[in-house]
């Protein structure tokens, strides 16, 4: 029998916490022990792990004591808070939130593009924006033909990413909508329901988002890349849990379309959704709930002499979030 893990989840009862869990399970990760961490109104509560009960403790510095892997999502507030101590504590931590992500000592790793960066952690390793992750493995293949130079990258992005507070307000807003109730956002700054609307992070002097640069900044981190040029469009849509996302790139050299349908059908991670005759390309009601981010609508940028447009989605709680956490763990098993 190989070796067993002793595994902590902060932030245990949220969206992206309880998929943790699944996927933990789903994947039969060896895990030994199961600590599950919350703040204190959600102490007691029980959340099923292998058919089994397990209680919810409240997050403190000493939650750590014995555990191999600590996986984060209680926001950047309380990774910057609670971390370190769980690293002193001898736990690797792998952490979902912006904390970490672009500081020199903490990898950013998607286990589809860049692996081999998990292996020179100090203790703590940073999952990429959900945009980001989801961007990057569909590109991956494409940029491994001949590298990319520029990304024009407009995304769609679901609930899920705000939270499952803003999930929620979605189904109350849609409900409000449909019988012709009034409803006031709380959540989220603008309705929801039949409406879009410039993602909801803070607008920096430059006029981007901060979800914008992200983009910006971690895609050209997970690639190794500072000269590729990104220019991203940040938007929140009434969509529960996936990310769609429309994408533009310029190559060094010119890649014909079936060579990169070829390149991306045999891609770790992504499915290849592209029947033109049908009219059927990635949507989110394919992604939801699949690991794998669907590519498609492939075809030449009629801009652009070395150019290719492309549509992606992917399951923004999964393979943005809490799957590519627990894929992260296993590369480090």
């Amino acid at each position: 029998m190989g070796r067993t893990y002793r595994v902590a989840i902060a932030g245990a009862t949220g969206a992206v916490g309880t998929e943790m869990i699944r996927m933990l399970e789903k994947r039969d990760f060896p895990v030994a022990d199961l600590r599950l961490l919350a703040s204190e109104r959600s102490v007691g509560v029980k959340l099923s792990f292998r058919g089994e009960p397990t209680p919810v403790e409240k997050l403190t510095e000493d939650s750590f004591r014995g555990v191999d892997m600590a996986l984060f999502s209680a926001g950047a507030p309380r990774s910057r808070e609670f971390a370190a101590a769980a690293v002193r504590a001898g736990a690797v931590v792998i952490d979902n939130s912006s904390a970490f992500r672009m500081r020199a000592d903490v990898p950013l790793v998607v286990p589809e593009v860049n692996p081999e960066d998990a292996a020179r952690h100090q203790g703590i390793i940073a999952n990429p924006n959900c945009t980001t992750i989801i961007m990057v493995v569909a590109l991956k293949p494409l940029h491994d033909i001949s590298p990319i130079r520029r990304i024009v990258v407009s995304s769609y992005q679901s609930a899920s990413g705000a939270g499952a507070k803003a999930m929620q307000e979605l189904l109350d807003a849609t409900r409000a909508a449909i019988e012709a109730r009034p409803y006031t956002p709380t959540v989220l700054p603008h309705p929801y329901a039949f409406n879009l609307f410039s993602h909801n992070s803070d607008i920096g002097a430059n006029g981007y988002c901060q979800e914008e640069m992200k983009m910006v900044h971690e895609t050209r981190k997970i690639l190794h890349d500072e000269e590729i040029r990104v220019c991203a469009t940040c938007v929140r849509v009434p969509v529960l849990r996936s990310h769609a996302e429309a994408i533009t790139i310029e190559q060094e050299r010119k890649v014909r379309v079936d060579e990169a349908l070829a390149a991306l059908a045999a891609a770790p991670g992504v499915r290849v959704v592209d029947d033109r005759a049908g009219n059927t390309f990635p949507m989110p009601i394919l992604s939801n709930e699949q690991d794998d981010v669907l590519v498609g609508r492939i075809r030449d940028d009629l801009s652009c002499d070395r150019g290719l447009a492309l549509f992606v989605c992917g399951d923004q709680l999964l393979k943005g979030a809490a799957l590519n956490a627990v894929q992260i763990a296993e590369l480090l098993c």
